[in-house]
Protein backbone atom coordinates (compact mmCIF):
# COMPACT_ATOMS: atom_id res chain seq x y z
CA UNK A 1 0.00 0.00 0.00
CA UNK A 2 0.33 -0.27 -2.25
CA UNK A 3 -0.44 -0.68 -3.77
CA UNK A 4 0.67 0.46 -2.05
CA UNK A 5 1.57 2.79 -1.37
CA UNK A 6 6.61 2.47 -0.68
CA UNK A 7 11.83 1.34 3.46
CA UNK A 8 9.00 -0.46 5.12
CA UNK A 9 9.53 -2.64 7.88
CA UNK A 10 7.67 -5.87 7.65
CA UNK A 11 4.67 -4.22 6.28
CA UNK A 12 -0.37 -1.76 5.68
CA UNK A 13 -2.78 -6.41 5.34
CA UNK A 14 -13.72 -14.81 7.27
CA UNK A 15 -12.46 -13.53 10.48
CA UNK A 16 -9.26 -13.08 11.01
CA UNK A 17 -6.69 -15.43 9.60
CA UNK A 18 -3.52 -16.76 11.60
CA UNK A 19 -0.87 -14.13 11.31
CA UNK A 20 -1.48 -10.27 11.53
CA UNK A 21 -2.02 -8.36 8.42
CA UNK A 22 1.70 -6.91 7.03
CA UNK A 23 -0.88 -3.69 6.75
CA UNK A 24 -1.14 -3.31 10.67
CA UNK A 25 2.11 -4.71 11.57
CA UNK A 26 4.39 -2.16 10.94
CA UNK A 27 5.00 0.86 8.88
CA UNK A 28 2.12 0.14 6.68
CA UNK A 29 3.72 -0.67 2.55
CA UNK A 30 2.16 2.19 1.02
CA UNK A 31 3.50 4.77 3.60
CA UNK A 32 6.99 3.96 3.58
CA UNK A 33 8.71 6.50 0.69
CA UNK A 34 11.22 4.91 -1.56
CA UNK A 35 14.91 5.44 -1.23
CA UNK A 36 16.36 7.37 -3.83
CA UNK A 37 19.66 8.83 -4.80
CA UNK A 38 20.78 11.98 -5.39
CA UNK A 39 17.94 13.57 -2.94
CA UNK A 40 17.85 17.16 -2.99
CA UNK A 41 19.31 18.89 -0.05
CA UNK A 42 16.59 19.43 2.38
CA UNK A 43 16.52 22.32 5.16
CA UNK A 44 17.12 20.49 9.07
CA UNK A 45 16.29 23.42 10.59
CA UNK A 46 13.41 23.26 13.14
CA UNK A 47 10.45 24.66 12.16
CA UNK A 48 7.63 26.03 14.83
CA UNK A 49 4.22 23.93 14.38
CA UNK A 50 2.22 26.82 13.78
CA UNK A 51 4.62 28.24 11.06
CA UNK A 52 4.79 25.14 9.11
CA UNK A 53 0.63 24.47 9.65
CA UNK A 54 0.11 28.07 8.29
CA UNK A 55 2.07 27.38 5.27
CA UNK A 56 0.82 24.15 4.52
CA UNK A 57 -2.57 25.94 4.12
CA UNK A 58 -0.91 28.51 2.04
CA UNK A 59 1.13 25.98 -0.42
CA UNK A 60 -1.80 23.67 -0.48
CA UNK A 61 -4.61 26.49 -1.45
CA UNK A 62 -2.31 27.64 -3.71
CA UNK A 63 -1.47 24.25 -5.31
CA UNK A 64 -5.12 22.58 -5.95
CA UNK A 65 -6.87 25.69 -6.34
CA UNK A 66 -8.75 25.72 -2.17
CA UNK A 67 -9.99 27.84 -0.37
CA UNK A 68 -7.39 28.71 2.56
CA UNK A 69 -10.30 28.86 5.23
CA UNK A 70 -11.76 25.07 3.89
CA UNK A 71 -8.44 23.56 4.71
CA UNK A 72 -8.13 25.79 8.13
CA UNK A 73 -11.71 24.04 8.80
CA UNK A 74 -10.53 20.23 8.22
CA UNK A 75 -7.41 20.76 9.69
CA UNK A 76 -9.13 22.82 12.89
CA UNK A 77 -11.27 18.99 13.18
CA UNK A 78 -7.77 17.25 13.29
CA UNK A 79 -5.98 15.64 16.13
CA UNK A 80 -2.80 15.22 17.11
CA UNK A 81 -2.49 11.09 17.74
CA UNK A 82 0.06 10.30 20.64
CA UNK A 83 -0.73 6.66 19.64
CA UNK A 84 0.27 7.28 15.85
CA UNK A 85 3.53 9.16 17.13
CA UNK A 86 4.19 5.92 19.35
CA UNK A 87 3.29 3.48 16.74
CA UNK A 88 5.80 5.20 13.83
CA UNK A 89 8.50 5.73 16.40
CA UNK A 90 8.49 1.91 17.52
CA UNK A 91 11.62 0.47 17.34
CA UNK A 92 11.87 -1.81 14.29
CA UNK A 93 11.62 -5.67 15.27
CA UNK A 94 14.77 -7.77 14.20
CA UNK A 95 14.63 -9.14 10.52
CA UNK A 96 13.04 -12.22 10.57
CA UNK A 97 14.60 -15.13 8.53
CA UNK A 98 12.11 -16.56 5.87
CA UNK A 99 11.19 -19.64 7.43
CA UNK A 100 9.85 -17.16 10.48
CA UNK A 101 8.36 -14.08 7.95
CA UNK A 102 6.30 -16.60 5.76
CA UNK A 103 4.51 -18.12 8.67
CA UNK A 104 3.49 -14.68 9.38
CA UNK A 105 1.24 -13.99 6.11
CA UNK A 106 0.96 -17.28 4.64
CA UNK A 107 -1.47 -19.80 6.39
CA UNK A 108 -4.04 -22.35 5.50
CA UNK A 109 -6.39 -19.97 7.05
CA UNK A 110 -5.44 -17.13 4.70
CA UNK A 111 -5.20 -19.48 1.49
CA UNK A 112 -8.44 -20.52 2.87
CA UNK A 113 -9.60 -17.49 3.02
CA UNK A 114 -7.76 -16.00 -0.49
CA UNK A 115 -9.74 -19.36 -2.26
CA UNK A 116 -13.19 -18.08 -0.99
CA UNK A 117 -12.52 -14.64 -2.00
CA UNK A 118 -11.38 -15.60 -5.37
CA UNK A 119 -14.88 -17.69 -6.03
CA UNK A 120 -16.90 -14.75 -4.85
CA UNK A 121 -15.55 -12.31 -7.09
CA UNK A 122 -13.97 -14.63 -9.80
CA UNK A 123 -16.10 -12.87 -12.83
CA UNK A 124 -15.01 -9.27 -11.66
CA UNK A 125 -11.40 -10.32 -10.93
CA UNK A 126 -11.42 -12.36 -14.30
CA UNK A 127 -12.62 -8.97 -16.26
CA UNK A 128 -9.52 -7.45 -14.66
CA UNK A 129 -7.46 -10.14 -15.49
CA UNK A 130 -8.20 -9.75 -19.06
CA UNK A 131 -7.69 -6.39 -19.39
CA UNK A 132 -4.65 -6.14 -17.76
CA UNK A 133 -2.80 -9.13 -17.69
CA UNK A 134 -2.71 -9.29 -14.08
CA UNK A 135 -3.68 -12.87 -12.52
CA UNK A 136 -6.52 -12.83 -10.44
CA UNK A 137 -5.08 -14.69 -7.70
CA UNK A 138 -1.68 -11.78 -7.59
CA UNK A 139 -4.69 -9.28 -6.92
CA UNK A 140 -6.56 -11.75 -4.04
CA UNK A 141 -3.07 -12.21 -2.27
CA UNK A 142 -1.79 -8.37 -2.33
CA UNK A 143 -5.34 -8.23 -0.73
CA UNK A 144 -5.02 -10.84 1.82
CA UNK A 145 -1.67 -9.70 2.83
CA UNK A 146 -2.28 -5.96 3.46
CA UNK A 147 -6.35 -6.38 5.22
CA UNK A 148 -6.95 -9.68 5.02
CA UNK A 149 -9.40 -9.74 2.46
CA UNK A 150 -10.98 -6.06 3.07
CA UNK A 151 -11.59 -7.21 7.18
CA UNK A 152 -8.84 -5.12 8.30
CA UNK A 153 -8.77 -1.70 6.62
CA UNK A 154 -7.84 0.29 9.63
CA UNK A 155 -9.47 1.92 12.43
CA UNK A 156 -7.45 5.73 12.07
CA UNK A 157 -8.99 8.65 10.87
CA UNK A 158 -6.84 9.43 7.66
CA UNK A 159 -6.85 12.79 8.71
CA UNK A 160 -5.60 12.64 12.19
CA UNK A 161 -2.81 9.85 11.48
CA UNK A 162 -1.70 12.07 8.21
CA UNK A 163 -2.07 15.17 10.40
CA UNK A 164 0.10 13.92 13.01
CA UNK A 165 2.86 12.52 11.00
CA UNK A 166 3.36 15.96 8.79
CA UNK A 167 3.96 17.90 11.63
CA UNK A 168 4.77 15.86 14.53
CA UNK A 169 6.68 13.20 12.99
CA UNK A 170 8.76 11.64 16.04
CA UNK A 171 12.38 12.68 16.72
CA UNK A 172 14.76 9.71 17.78
CA UNK A 173 17.44 12.40 18.96
CA UNK A 174 19.91 10.81 16.63
CA UNK A 175 21.56 13.39 14.29
CA UNK A 176 22.21 11.09 12.19
CA UNK A 177 18.63 9.66 11.98
CA UNK A 178 17.85 13.57 11.34
CA UNK A 179 17.60 14.01 8.03
CA UNK A 180 15.75 10.82 7.14
CA UNK A 181 13.13 11.68 9.12
CA UNK A 182 12.86 15.52 8.25
CA UNK A 183 12.32 13.95 4.90
CA UNK A 184 9.65 10.94 6.52
CA UNK A 185 7.71 14.39 7.73
CA UNK A 186 7.73 15.97 4.74
CA UNK A 187 6.34 13.21 2.53
CA UNK A 188 3.45 12.53 5.52
CA UNK A 189 2.70 16.54 4.87
CA UNK A 190 2.42 16.15 1.12
CA UNK A 191 0.24 12.78 1.51
CA UNK A 192 -1.90 15.53 3.88
CA UNK A 193 -1.91 17.92 0.73
CA UNK A 194 -3.01 15.33 -1.76
CA UNK A 195 -5.75 14.12 0.84
CA UNK A 196 -7.46 17.28 -0.07
CA UNK A 197 -7.14 16.89 -3.78
CA UNK A 198 -8.19 13.48 -3.54
CA UNK A 199 -11.14 14.66 -1.39
CA UNK A 200 -11.55 17.05 -3.96
CA UNK A 201 -11.99 14.76 -6.84
CA UNK A 202 -13.50 11.87 -5.61
CA UNK A 203 -16.18 13.51 -3.02
CA UNK A 204 -14.78 12.02 0.19
CA UNK A 205 -15.80 13.16 3.89
CA UNK A 206 -12.42 13.94 4.42
CA UNK A 207 -12.90 14.02 8.52
CA UNK A 208 -14.40 10.31 7.64
CA UNK A 209 -12.27 8.57 6.22
CA UNK A 210 -10.68 5.45 8.25
CA UNK A 211 -7.00 3.96 7.36
CA UNK A 212 -4.09 2.68 8.72
CA UNK A 213 -2.15 4.41 11.22
CA UNK A 214 0.04 5.98 8.53
CA UNK A 215 -3.18 6.75 6.12
CA UNK A 216 -3.36 3.89 3.97
CA UNK A 217 -6.48 3.57 2.74
CA UNK A 218 -9.17 0.80 1.81
CA UNK A 219 -8.95 -2.58 0.81
CA UNK A 220 -5.82 -2.36 -0.91
CA UNK A 221 -3.81 0.41 1.44
CA UNK A 222 -3.47 3.04 -1.30
CA UNK A 223 -1.55 6.68 -0.20
CA UNK A 224 -3.46 9.58 -0.88
CA UNK A 225 -1.17 9.80 -3.98
CA UNK A 226 -0.74 6.45 -5.18
CA UNK A 227 -5.01 6.87 -5.27
CA UNK A 228 -4.86 9.98 -6.87
CA UNK A 229 -1.79 8.25 -9.48
CA UNK A 230 -3.39 4.47 -9.82
CA UNK A 231 -6.74 4.25 -8.77
CA UNK A 232 -9.27 3.39 -11.28
CA UNK A 233 -13.24 3.68 -12.19
CA UNK A 234 -13.71 0.03 -12.81
CA UNK A 235 -17.59 -0.66 -12.12
CA UNK A 236 -17.87 2.81 -14.03
CA UNK A 237 -20.16 4.33 -12.09
CA UNK A 238 -17.64 7.95 -12.34
CA UNK A 239 -15.95 7.10 -8.98
CA UNK A 240 -12.90 5.55 -7.83
CA UNK A 241 -13.60 3.60 -4.34
CA UNK A 242 -11.52 2.08 -3.06
CA UNK A 243 -12.94 1.41 0.17
CA UNK A 244 -16.56 -0.30 -1.17
CA UNK A 245 -16.16 -0.82 -4.79
CA UNK A 246 -14.68 -4.25 -5.57
CA UNK A 247 -14.85 -3.76 -9.33
CA UNK A 248 -12.84 -0.27 -8.40
CA UNK A 249 -9.97 -2.16 -5.92
CA UNK A 250 -9.05 -5.06 -8.02
CA UNK A 251 -8.94 -2.24 -11.36
CA UNK A 252 -6.47 -0.34 -9.55
CA UNK A 253 -4.12 -3.01 -7.90
CA UNK A 254 -3.85 -4.33 -11.20
CA UNK A 255 -3.14 -0.97 -13.02
CA UNK A 256 -0.63 0.15 -9.75
CA UNK A 257 1.32 -3.12 -11.37
CA UNK A 258 1.22 -2.22 -14.92
CA UNK A 259 1.27 1.37 -14.52
CA UNK A 260 4.04 1.66 -11.46
CA UNK A 261 5.20 -2.06 -11.91
CA UNK A 262 5.38 -2.56 -15.50
CA UNK A 263 3.79 -5.74 -15.18
CA UNK A 264 4.28 -8.23 -18.39
CA UNK A 265 1.22 -10.32 -19.25
CA UNK A 266 2.00 -14.14 -18.91
CA UNK A 267 5.43 -13.14 -17.80
CA UNK A 268 7.42 -15.11 -15.00
CA UNK A 269 7.47 -13.65 -11.19
CA UNK A 270 9.80 -16.10 -9.66
CA UNK A 271 11.48 -19.65 -9.95
CA UNK A 272 14.14 -21.53 -7.37
CA UNK A 273 17.27 -21.49 -8.53
CA UNK A 274 20.73 -23.12 -7.46
CA UNK A 275 24.27 -21.53 -6.53
CA UNK A 276 27.24 -23.30 -7.48
CA UNK A 277 29.19 -24.24 -4.53
CA UNK A 278 31.56 -21.59 -3.82
CA UNK A 279 30.49 -19.32 -5.79
CA UNK A 280 29.49 -15.43 -4.49
CA UNK A 281 26.13 -14.69 -3.70
CA UNK A 282 24.79 -11.51 -5.11
CA UNK A 283 22.79 -9.14 -2.86
CA UNK A 284 21.44 -6.40 -5.09
CA UNK A 285 20.27 -3.25 -3.89
CA UNK A 286 17.58 -3.14 -5.30
CA UNK A 287 15.20 -5.57 -7.23
CA UNK A 288 15.39 -4.50 -10.46
CA UNK A 289 15.64 -7.51 -13.22
CA UNK A 290 19.60 -6.87 -14.63
CA UNK A 291 20.94 -10.12 -15.67
CA UNK A 292 20.22 -12.42 -17.85
CA UNK A 293 20.30 -15.65 -17.41
CA UNK A 294 23.50 -16.14 -18.94
CA UNK A 295 24.76 -13.61 -16.96
CA UNK A 296 23.43 -15.12 -13.90
CA UNK A 297 24.56 -18.51 -15.04
CA UNK A 298 27.72 -17.23 -15.38
CA UNK A 299 28.15 -16.10 -12.08
CA UNK A 300 27.09 -19.17 -10.63
CA UNK A 301 22.94 -19.32 -10.82
CA UNK A 302 20.98 -21.84 -12.79
CA UNK A 303 16.52 -22.00 -12.78
CA UNK A 304 15.92 -24.96 -11.46
CA UNK A 305 13.07 -24.96 -14.18
CA UNK A 306 13.13 -23.50 -17.64
CA UNK A 307 13.00 -20.00 -18.80
CA UNK A 308 11.06 -20.04 -22.06
CA UNK A 309 11.41 -15.88 -22.46
CA UNK A 310 13.59 -14.87 -24.75
CA UNK A 311 15.81 -12.27 -23.75
CA UNK A 312 14.34 -12.65 -20.00
CA UNK A 313 16.75 -10.80 -17.24
CA UNK A 314 16.35 -11.36 -13.43
CA UNK A 315 17.70 -10.27 -10.24
CA UNK A 316 19.25 -12.87 -8.02
CA UNK A 317 17.24 -13.19 -4.65
CA UNK A 318 18.53 -15.15 -1.34
CA UNK A 319 16.19 -16.34 1.38
CA UNK A 320 17.10 -17.86 4.61
CA UNK A 321 14.85 -21.25 4.98
CA UNK A 322 14.65 -24.10 7.83
CA UNK A 323 16.93 -26.24 6.10
CA UNK A 324 19.81 -23.58 4.73
CA UNK A 325 19.25 -20.79 2.21
CA UNK A 326 17.31 -20.68 -0.67
CA UNK A 327 18.20 -19.51 -4.33
CA UNK A 328 15.19 -17.91 -6.58
CA UNK A 329 15.17 -15.78 -9.30
CA UNK A 330 12.96 -12.61 -9.38
CA UNK A 331 12.05 -11.55 -12.93
CA UNK A 332 9.95 -8.24 -13.75
CA UNK A 333 6.96 -9.43 -12.03
CA UNK A 334 8.72 -9.85 -9.13
CA UNK A 335 10.34 -6.45 -9.18
CA UNK A 336 6.76 -4.87 -9.48
CA UNK A 337 5.34 -6.67 -6.92
CA UNK A 338 8.07 -5.01 -4.76
CA UNK A 339 6.77 -1.57 -5.97
CA UNK A 340 4.22 -2.31 -2.93
CA UNK A 341 6.76 -3.14 -0.71
CA UNK A 342 10.15 -3.19 -1.24
CA UNK A 343 11.23 -6.02 1.15
CA UNK A 344 11.99 -9.22 -1.13
CA UNK A 345 10.19 -11.33 1.67
CA UNK A 346 7.20 -9.37 1.30
CA UNK A 347 6.97 -10.16 -2.76
CA UNK A 348 7.80 -13.51 -2.23
CA UNK A 349 5.16 -13.92 0.16
CA UNK A 350 2.70 -12.26 -1.93
CA UNK A 351 3.69 -14.52 -5.01
CA UNK A 352 3.40 -17.85 -2.65
CA UNK A 353 0.24 -16.91 -1.77
CA UNK A 354 -1.15 -16.25 -5.32
CA UNK A 355 0.28 -19.74 -6.00
CA UNK A 356 -1.28 -21.70 -2.72
CA UNK A 357 -4.50 -19.65 -3.78
CA UNK A 358 -4.31 -20.99 -6.98
CA UNK A 359 -3.84 -24.57 -5.70
CA UNK A 360 -0.10 -25.06 -5.98
CA UNK A 361 1.58 -26.65 -3.84
CA UNK A 362 4.04 -24.31 -1.80
CA UNK A 363 7.76 -24.77 -1.59
CA UNK A 364 9.26 -25.34 1.94
CA UNK A 365 9.46 -21.80 4.43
Amino acid sequence: MVACATQPQAPAPAPHPTGKPIGTGGTPAEAAPERKPDLPPVDLTPVPFETARANFVRDTAARYRLDPAYIESVLAQAQIREPIIAAMARPAERVKPWNEYRPMFISQARIDGGRRFLATHRDALQRVQERSGVPAEVIVAIIGVETSYGANTGSHRVLDALYTLAFKYPRSGDPEKLEREVRRELFFRDELAKLFELAAQEKLDITALKGSYAGAMGMGQFMPSSYLDYAVDGDGDGRRDLFNSHDDVFASIANYFVKKGGWVRGGTVAVPATLDAGREELNPVDWTPTLGIEALAARGYHAVVPVRAAGATATPITLEGSDGKQYWLGFQNYYAITRYNLSKMYAMAVFQLSQAIAGQELPPA
